[in-house]
């Protein structure tokens, strides 16, 4: 069966790689703005019109975006199984605690409007901002960890993946900044959108947040990009075939300060994407001063997209590296599924993210236009 798969197991192994990247860009793009714009929502919209005028401007999509968790989700369980099994048994406490929000987060848009009590109201409004800066602030912190390496290794018999930290060992200083950058970059991201999609003193508000958020969003990217380069990094020296059956063991890592630039030393053109990074927060930050609010949650897009790939290309080929047994680091030729899996995925991802990406850009087009008060009468949130 396999003698009949057109592509060899690295070329499957690196696609599936940038495959990742995508689904996982098009989380943070598409379902981002909902975090940001929930996470920046007591700041923005002061009036109870105002804070119902903010729900319905994600109320609409926010279920459609998180399908691109589940797409990315589903994509390291089938095709990085030990990346699932490590990384979801190391983080499970700050799974939990990100899951809660993600939980919570459409009872808030369920049940705030249900009675006409203010305090009932405010309640609702808090939980809801708070869902929005912890599980931002939780997807930043994970990415901080895996750059500093889990401390993880495998029980001898079983080759069971065994974490050995703890909840608060996953919040140490770089891990915060990472999830610093996280709440900022997608607070400007949901305030753009808000400002674009409504007018008047709402309007307003959002576009001062969104310059403030933007502007926080490149500095603590500047800082966490001068951190990593002191910090010990991994690199593969040796033991590891591309297109071998996948195992954990039998390589050999060596670590390095500063390695997690090396890649862009050996392919400068990778420096794009920390420039688009920088760039695109700033430029979003001129053009929403300007009024161009499109243009704007573009460039904010674009920056979201830079950093993504900033993360993901520093870290190539690792995909989860270990801090206790740099030798048992999962790297990409090493956490996959077989090839015939990998076949068999690439050709229902070919048929099906079209259709995704086909649904998504037509539910957008019917709920074009902005976001007023009188679009609050009838099933409105």
């Amino acid at each position: 069966m396999e003698a009949l798969i057109p592509l060899d197991f690295s070329t499957l192994r690196v696609i599936w790689w940038l495959l990742l990247g995508v689904l996982l860009i098009g989380f943070a793009v598409m379902d981002g703005f909902d975090l940001g714009l929930a996470s920046v929502l007591l700041l923005v919209a002061r009036t109870d019109t105002e804070r119902r005028i903010a729900y319905n401007v994600i109320g609409p999509v926010w279920e459609g975006n998180q399908v691109w968790l589940i797409l990315g989700g589903g994509a390291i369980f089938a095709a990085w199984p030990l990346l699932y099994a490590m990384s979801f048994s190391s983080f499970y406490l700050a799974m939990l605690l990100l899951l809660l929000a993600l939980i919570l987060r459409p009872i808030c848009f369920q049940f705030r409007s249900k009675l006409q009590g203010a305090r009932w109201r405010q309640t609702w409004d808090v939980l809801m901002c708070l869902c929005g800066v912890v599980a931002s602030l939780v997807f930043g912190v994970a990415v901080g960890n895996v750059i500093l390496g889990v401390p993880f290794d495998y029980e001898a018999a079983t080759l069971r993946p065994v974490y050995h930290g703890s909840l608060p060992d996953l919040f140490t200083p770089f891990p915060l900044l990472c999830g610093l950058l996280a709440l900022v970059m997608l607070a400007q991201h949901g305030s753009i959108l808000l400002a674009w999609k409504t007018d008047g003193e709402l309007a307003r508000r959002a576009r001062r947040w969104a310059r403030i958020a933007g502007v926080l969003s490149a500095l603590s990217f500047v800082v966490a990009g001068v951190w990593v380069a002191g910090l010990p990094g991994h690199v593969v020296s040796g033991g590891v075939a591309a297109d071998a059956v996948a195992t954990p063991l039998g390589k050999s890592v060596q670590v390095v300060d500063g390695a997690w630039l090396f890649n862009f030393a050996r392919w400068p053109l990778f420096w794009l994407a920390p420039a688009l990074g920088v760039l695109g927060a700033l430029l979003a930050v001129a053009l929403v001063g300007l009024r161009r609010k499109a243009w704007a949650f573009l460039a904010s897009a674009l920056s979201i997209t830079g950093i993504i790939l900033t993360f993901g290309l520093a870290l190539y080929p690792f995909l989860l590296p270990s801090s206790l047994d740099p030798d048992v680091g999962l790297t990409i030729w090493d956490a996959s599924a077989s090839r015939l899996s990998l076949w068999l995925m690439l050709l229902a991802t070919g048929v099906l993210l079209p259709v995704v990406i086909a649904y998504t850009a037509w539910v957008y087009r019917v709920m074009r236009g902005k976001v007023t008060e009188k679009n609050l009468d009838g099933h409105a949130y």
